[in-house]
């Protein structure tokens, strides 16, 4: 029952950040879960919970959806993925949450300190970020990092930003799925918790948009960045 209410937390709270700031919801669903149910059972969870908060998600944004700026990631990111659910089977799970907890850590710290990087407008960045991003969306669910970095490079504004990312993630999270489920990583175990959280999804994104109308999302996002930068330490030391 502990794991249960554990679990729904964690969903619910994923949910909310990414009603509420447009991503984060691997970031925080991962941060949350690995310990308490193993990187196994984790990883394939949060991949079944954020397709249907993303399809919710990029129907709201859909006004502001650019195609054209995200292909090439989402091409590239969506070759990567089988060779990171490929890493996840070949290695220690404690360096699997020892890396996560950097890439989340990092990754926070990085958009909390707001550091200005140079414009990468070569077209080839965009492959690379994907390569990134599909590497880390198979082994950890934590495809957003490297293509919220890509939009923050290219200056994109709130309204595309959001946006984009949703139109990326979607894509990206049902070939995770897809791939875990030809893995076999999708155990009865995982679809438990999967409807377990269907209920957290909604008052997640009920939440979220609701509270988008009285909460600056950027006070909001500095909290959740503080969180995550605990969340990943205690991952590096656990």
């Amino acid at each position: 029952m502990t794991e249960q209410i554990i679990v729904i937390f964690a969903v619910t709270l994923a949910a909310f950040t990414q009603s509420l700031s447009g991503f984060g919801s691997a970031l925080v669903a991962m941060a949350l879960l690995p310990p308490l149910l193993g990187i196994q059972t984790a990883t394939p969870l949060v991949a079944l919970v954020v397709i249907p908060l993303e399809a919710y998600l990029i129907v709201h944004y859909r006004h502001a959806l650019n195609i054209s700026v995200i292909w090439r990631v989402v091409l590239v990111s969506i070759a990567g993925i089988p060779f990171g659910i490929l890493f996840l089977t070949q290695i220690d799970e404690k360096i699997v949450l020892t890396v996560l907890g950097v890439i989340i850590s990092g990754y926070a710290l990085f958009t909390f300190l707001r550091i200005r990087l140079p414009k990468l407008e070569h077209r080839a960045w965009g492959y690379i970020f994907g390569l990134l991003s599909g590497l880390l969306g198979g082994a950890y669910n934590t495809a957003g990092p490297p293509v919220v970095v890509y939009g923050n490079i290219l200056g994109w504004n709130t309204a595309e930003f959001k946006s984009n990312l949703q139109g990326f993630f979607i894509l990206s999270s049902t070939v995770v799925a897809l791939g875990h489920a030809w893995s076999g990583n999708l155990t009865p175990e995982v679809w438990r918790y999967f409807l377990i959280s269907l209920p957290a999804i909604a008052v997640g994104i009920l939440a979220g948009t609701r509270l988008d109308k009285y909460l600056s999302p950027e006070t909001f996002r500095k909290i959740i960045l503080v969180l995550l930068i605990v969340m990943g330490i205690r991952l590096i030391l656990a």
